[in-house]
């Protein structure tokens, strides 16, 4: 087993942006494809090191990128800057996360007619609004993400399985939105499961967070089961 990567860039709306890909060249003809959505900060390291563990796990890790090539922010506060103007625009983030799937389809490496996505906080917001725009995937998995109905996709199915995974003292996700997400999968018809990891807050993936006062801790345990889940839910999507 070889794992290859690239970067692949595009446009939307004038901007510029860079995806980060990664596959096995060991496997011969396209697979499913697994769109990485990142956090606040933009497209990093830990957003491409998962697109390259699905590599591993015989799909197409997609790494996408929101905001544009080379754009990461340096601290919260930019990364907010960063963020904000998607969550006050969300058809704008939806158009721009419809175009990332679209580009992710395009692929060689990928099948079209079957792929998936997970997201990281912020970027766990992005999958499940993928899903509420109708993006052509079988399932969409949030870590630790928003879970904020976006305010104009209500009426709309939801054909894509959900799952969500959700440090249950996350600060930045109150148990009265984890209520109304709930009521909004269910009135979408949406197969949908959530698992809660109780004494867990944000980020709890994310072996660099360790900021108490943010809401933002590693938890290793919540990482490990929370991956066994999406192991079990790409495997119940693709194989």
């Amino acid at each position: 087993m070889a794992i290859q990567t690239r970067t692949i860039e595009y446009t939307h709306d004038g901007d510029l942006l860079e995806a980060f890909m990664a596959w096995d060249d060991s496997q011969s003809g396209p697979r499913p494809g697994v769109l990485v959505s990142h956090a606040f900060r933009g497209r990093e390291d830990f957003e491409c090191g998962r697109a390259e563990t699905l590599a591993g796990m015989g799909y197409v890790g997609f790494a996408l990128d929101l905001y544009g090539k080379g754009v990461l922010a340096q601290g919260n506060e930019e990364a907010a800057a960063l963020m904000t103007p998607f969550l006050k625009d969300r058809p704008r983030l939806q158009s721009r996360l419809l175009a990332c799937v679209d580009v992710a389809a395009a692929q060689a490496e990928i099948d079209a007619a079957n792929m998936a996505a997970i997201g990281y906080c912020f970027g766990g917001l992005c999958v499940l609004d993928m899903a509420r725009a109708g993006a052509p995937l079988a399932g969409v998995c949030s870590f630790h993400g928003l879970l904020s109905a976006p305010g104009n996709t209500a009426g709309n199915k939801i054909a894509a399985k959900v799952l969500v995974e959700h440090g249950w003292s996350d600060p930045m996700v109150p148990p009265e939105q984890v209520v109304e997400f709930g009521a909004e999968m269910t009135t979408a018809g949406a197969d949908w499961q959530l698992h809660g990891h109780g004494g867990c807050v944000h980020a709890f993936t994310n072996p660099g967070a360790n900021d108490p006062g943010f809401g933002t801790v590693y938890n290793a345990a919540a990482e490990r089961r929370s991956w066994q889940s999406l192991e079990n839910f790409l495997g119940e999507l693709f194989d």
